[in-house]
């Protein structure tokens, strides 16, 4: 491995180091013989230099150097780890998730492909699943005028017994209050099945575009087999 020089000035104060190392120290069996480790600060800047790492910067990053001031080796600060053992985690659950994403689509276009022989198929799939809502939603319709009829009835009552009375009872009160949750629940019902009739469009179109896209590619796949 190619041994990178440091600058002169750290080279420098360990070449002025090293003189104070010249004879072994109580703890040299600590760290490999003939070097010398430097730590850092929270910003990489190298602090200071010994044979052995101050408690205080244990958790700090370190430049392993030799005696001529050349770069033999080093380790990360505690933070630096983390973040990196952070990344490779993201990576991972990154790359995972892709995978995942890519099986769950090729299954998708597999049953595509087995579910339709030509994209007419997918149209009249999605002819009948709108004819179904349609069928679906002309029903709540009908509900729908008679909870309104039924509403209107009961207002109309309400609003006579105010004019006349001064006041609804109790009863009437709690007749139009549901009278009108179930003209409000039906209408959100009606509602929600519009969306879900837009919702079948938008779901066979991109079907159908898969189809083709898959279609095309067998195709081309078929011909270059045949031309080989």
């Amino acid at each position: 491995m190619t041994s990178t020089v440091i600058s002169c000035g750290t080279a420098a104060l360990v070449l002025a180091l090293a003189g104070g190392f010249a004879a072994p120290s109580a703890n040299a069996a600590d760290q490999p013989k003939g070097r010398i480790v430097c730590w850092k600060d929270k910003n990489g800047k190298i602090i200071g230099c010994g044979d052995k790492v101050p408690p205080e910067y244990q958790d700090h990053a370190t430049r392993e150097l030799d005696r001529s001031g050349i770069t033999r080796g080093g380790t990360e600060s505690a933070e630096d780890a983390a973040r990196r053992r952070a990344q490779e985690q993201d990576a991972a659950k990154a790359k995972a998730e892709e995978a995942k994403r890519l099986a769950e689509q090729k299954r998708q276009d597999s049953a595509l492909l087995n579910t339709y022989s030509n994209e007419k198929e997918i149209d009249q799939k999605r002819d009948r699943d709108l004819q179904q809502a349609d069928l679906q939603m002309g029903q709540m319709k009908v509900s729908l005028k008679n909870a309104t009829d039924r509403y209107s009835d009961v207002k109309a009552r309400a609003d006579a017994a105010t004019k006349s009375k001064g006041a609804v009872s109790p009863g009437l009160k709690d007749e139009l209050d549901r009278a009108a949750a179930d003209k409000q629940r039906i209408e959100q019902s009606i509602a929600a099945k519009e969306k879900e009739k837009e919702e079948i469009k938008q779901r066979y179109a991109e079907q159908r575009k898969r189809f083709l896209e898959l279609r095309g590619v067998t195709a081309q796949t078929k011909q270059v087999e045949q031309g080989r």
